[in-house]
């Protein structure tokens, strides 16, 4: 059935499929029972399907919620003469005392503060009849949230077993218990009428009857008094829809597993092709680093080489410029020496050009006297020469 109202992720609407519309749907289903003939409130009654579930088996069921508009889709949607809905808060119902037969009550005490609870409870005693029932839900927070490490942003104060034991025992301390969970199943059901439902547990090449484990969601049926408490109509209660949608799901699921798997199986074929490709790549770069470290070890020795060079050269080069320094020195002081000798050579020949000067004075002199003398002697060696001629 469609709603025009929005799915939080919280409020179930009937356009919700799945597992959320099994679990709802089947509370309300689960119910009827203990409806059929009476007056029953529905207390937090939401987009109103499940007040409308009720109401086909109810004398009257009054739906209530906090919510305007979902109380106003709920009354142009399931408003009948025996299915109306009505504005307000459980905490503190617009109803009167004693008024109703049962009081349904699924996943809402949750919703509410600690100190609220108490007073939800005390409020569904006060309008229920002294033999009246109670049909209250409850996540159980050991499997909801601890066991899955889930936190559920709409939910206030969630309940263990203990707990919500302790707080129904104030004003309803007959309790009949029961669980829920989704699950999967092989069912095997008759045409005929039959007795009892049976199950079992298949482990490790045996089968034994399964002992029913601890629920996802605690419901409870519970009054004021044991003699109040119906007797048990059933043990185990079942629920699919007309779609099978849970079934639909997971044959999807399990089509979505042999795909992925194919995939897989495709990607691993893939993979061993990319890692024989990266192997042989792995090997070609072994190859290049080793080829590499060759050519760094002759890198190597071409550095020691030319480092050894460098060496030379720069020993070459101080030998040089000492050389050079030398060489400078060398012609600095044969520039003096021939500075020196030039200088000498002038002097010597300013003194020889004035011994020359001197000795030509004296030849001239010496000429003179020669010429004087032979004048003065000429006459003395003529008388020699006669007298020896004589």
């Amino acid at each position: 059935m469609a709603s025009d109202l929005t799915f939080t992720g919280e409020r179930f609407v009937p356009a919700c499929a799945g597992e959320i519309a099994y679990e709802h749907w089947h509370r309300y289903a689960f119910a009827r029972r203990y409806a059929e003939g009476g007056r029953v409130l529905d207390a937090a009654c939401g987009e109103g399907y499940g007040t409308a579930l009720l109401g086909a088996m109810a004398a009257e069921a009054v739906g209530i919620d906090i919510d305007a508009g979902s109380i106003r889709h709920a009354q142009s949607t399931y408003g009948s003469a025996r299915i109306r809905f009505v504005e307000g808060s459980c905490t503190r119902l617009p109803l009167p005392d004693a008024s109703f037969d049962v009081v349904v009550s699924f996943e809402t005490i949750e919703h509410l503060d600690t100190a609220d609870q108490p007073r939800m409870l005390a409020e569904f005693a006060r309008v229920l009849k002294p033999a009246g029932l109670l049909v209250i839900s409850s996540p159980n927070k050991r499997l909801y949230s601890d066991a899955r490490g889930y936190v559920n942003e709409f939910h206030r104060h969630e309940l263990y077993r203990d707990g919500l034991v302790s707080l129904l025992g104030d004003t309803f301390p007959a309790q009949r218990w029961f669980h829920q969970q989704v699950a999967f199943w092989s069912t095997i059901w008759g045409e005929g009428d039959g007795v009892g439902v049976e199950a079992w547990l298949g482990e490790a090449g045996r089968v034994a009857p399964y002992a029913s484990p601890e629920g996802m969601y605690f419901i409870v049926v519970a009054a004021r008094t044991t003699a109040a408490l119906p007797a048990t109509a059933v043990h185990g209660s079942l629920f699919t829809d007309a779609e099978e949608t849970e079934q639909k799901r997971a044959q999807a699921d399990a089509g979505e597993v042999l795909r992925q798997d194919a995939l897989i199986k495709d990607r691993d074929a893939a993979l061993d092709r990319q890692t024989a490709h990266v192997r042989h790549l792995e090997a070609l770069v072994a190859e290049r680093e080793r080829i590499i470290a060759d050519k760094d070890a002759q890198l190597a020795e071409l550095d020691a080489v030319r480092q050894q060079r460098e060496e030379l050269i720069a020993l070459r080069d101080r030998g040089l410029a000492e050389r050079d320094r030398m060489l400078a020195e060398r012609d600095a002081a044969v520039r003096a020496q021939a500075d020196a000798m030039a200088a000498s050579v002038a002097a010597f020949d300013t003194e020889r050009h004035t011994l020359r000067q001197e000795i030509a004075s004296r030849d001239q002199e010496i000429i003179a006297r020669q010429s004087l003398r032979w004048c003065l002697s000429l006459p003395w060696l003529k008388l020699r020469l006669w007298l020896s001629g004589r």
